[in-house]
């Protein structure tokens, strides 16, 4: 019985949208107002939900985004995250890809191209990609702890090119370069002839789980046109974000 009071509470809070009072809650669960009282304290205990105003008014915590976050599967994600991307792809006129980050590890696990039949394009392909040497995990790892960020630097830093940045200083530097402008920029560190460009996808209060990129030939990758596209990514990680959070409240 207590469980499902808790559950219903969450619900209702998921759902509304914006944050909620105890008198909502009261007026939308039937549950009497001390119960209500004591059912919520214990789901900010808990860190289920929070209240950011610090006016008594509720919205769904840190710790349930992250739990539905983690519940949802790669499909979903993607389905909610797709048209936006294939339009930022045709936008563009290059390939767009979304990263996850999960278990310590950054992956690609979507790709959009663009339409245009004339146009050649690279497609970076899916799986792990490494932490100090792709725009994807760079544009993640810039906003991850201070601790995770040295986990990082004290791993195995392999030169993929002679572009690739191998020490700790250069990193770091890199690291604080991303976090000031809001995205990471890969100019052939792992493949030569190929650039990338991603700005991290920010969920809630959890921080940088996603980021979507661009990738293209370095001949149309050049530096200016990065920072281009790079300040569109921006603008469209806000809303892929608020796909996937909808797509997760929806369904907490």
């Amino acid at each position: 019985m207590h469980f499902g009071r808790l559950v219903t509470l969450l619900e209702v809070i998921a759902v509304a949208g914006r944050p909620v009072s105890v008198t909502e809650l009261q007026r939308a669960t039937g549950l009497p107002k001390p119960t209500c009282y004591r059912l919520i304290q214990s789901l900010l205990e808990q860190h289920m939900i929070e209240d950011p105003a610090g006016d008594g008014r509720y919205i769904i915590g840190e710790r349930m985004i992250r739990i539905a976050l983690l519940g949802k599967s790669d499909v979903d994600v993607r389905r909610c995250s797709a048209p936006l991307m294939r339009s930022a792809a045709d936008s563009y006129n290059e390939t767009v890809f979304l990263a996850r980050f999960r278990d310590r590890r950054v992956e690609i696990i979507h790709v959009e191209t663009p339409h245009d039949p004339a146009r050649a394009f690279i497609h970076p392909g899916l799986g792990v990609r490494p932490m100090h040497a792709c725009s994807c995990s760079k544009a993640i790892a810039a906003f991850a702890e201070p601790e995770f960020q040295e986990d990082i630097l004290s791993n195995s830093l392999r030169e993929y090119t002679e572009h690739t940045k191998t020490t700790k200083e250069a990193l770091r530097q890199e690291f604080a370069l991303i976090a000031e402008r809001g995205f990471a920029d890969c100019d052939q560190e792992i493949d030569i002839g190929i650039a990338s460009v991603a700005a991290p996808v920010s969920i809630g209060t959890v921080g940088a789980t996603f980021s979507i990129g661009a990738v293209g030939p370095v001949r149309r990758f050049g530096t200016a046109a990065r920072m281009e596209i790079g300040a569109k990514l921006k603008d469209l990680s806000e809303k892929i974000s608020g796909a996937i959070q909808l797509c997760n409240v929806a369904e907490v």
